[in-house]
């Protein structure tokens, strides 16, 4: 690749698969050979709680490069999965907001930073559920946005809002920015629900949607409490199967040349 492509993992609700997405779409990216930098922007810390990295062990994280203190090379650690590292955070970005008030480029530090690396070939950041200033650097460094939906009633409702906020950054601070598609997790295909959701998206979307679904998925939940990405705790389980699927589906989007 020419150059480096930044993705923002977003959606303002919670418990939709956000970090289980991150942490499982850049490993299988990894295991394509590409270098791949995973970067925590949710004050919880669940993306790196899931790739093992206890709190002590994160002295220097995403808050520091909001705040200039350092430099993403700086804080980038590397995990035990070649090709994947990470950036971690914690709860020091509950105030960055604050901190941030009172600076004109409070929205565009992340995007500084980033353009002064070039050692990866995807960035995948982990945003918090809010629309807030730290969302607001992810969508600002991003080529694209990345939105994984459950499969639920409210799912569209949610999604529209999105997308206008997505459009509101690409008509002023991102020019770039633009939706790289939508991705159905907790599908169940048992569920009528999970079949509508899926209907309705796809004719409110079309094309944007991944044609992979990630299922409701047992082996999924349990993977973060044993720091470790699904496709590592169990590679043969559907959610890691449907990950693989979703990764290649995403690299062939990006043109990826498969090793």
């Amino acid at each position: 690749m020419n150059r480096k492509k930044v993705y923002s993992i977003i959606n303002q609700k919670g418990g939709v698969g956000k970090t289980t997405t991150t942490i499982n779409l850049g490993t299988a990216m990894a295991a394509c050979d590409a270098k791949v930098l995973l970067i925590d922007m949710d004050p919880q810390g669940n993306l790196s709680t899931g790739l093992g990295v206890s709190p002590s062990k994160r002295q220097f994280g995403c808050y520091n490069i909001l705040t200039s203190t350092k430099k993403i090379d700086e804080c980038a650690i590397q995990t035990e999965i070649p090709n994947l590292n990470l950036v971690t955070a914690n709860e020091s970005l509950l105030g960055v907001e604050i901190e941030l008030s009172s600076f004109e480029d409070r929205a565009l530090r992340l995007k500084k930073e980033i353009e002064g690396i070039d050692n990866y070939d995807f960035i995948l950041l982990d945003c918090p559920p809010a629309l807030n200033i730290i969302t607001l650097n992810a969508l600002a460094a991003s080529d694209g946005a990345l939105v994984p939906l459950q499969a639920e009633f409210y799912a569209l409702e949610g999604l529209s809002q999105l997308l206008k906020t997505i459009k509101g950054i690409s008509d002023t601070i991102n020019k770039k920015l633009k939706l790289s598609g939508v991705v159905l997790t907790m599908f169940d295909k048992r569920n009528n629900l999970s079949l509508q959701v899926e209907e309705d998206v796809r004719s409110y979307l079309d094309g944007d949607v991944f044609l992979t679904k990630i299922p409701r998925n047992i082996r999924l939940s349990e993977a973060p409490s044993h720091g470790l990405p699904a496709l590592i705790y169990d590679h043969k389980c559907s959610g890691s199967e449907a990950y693989i699927e979703l990764a290649r589906e995403f690299l062939k989007r990006e043109e990826w040349k498969f090793v």
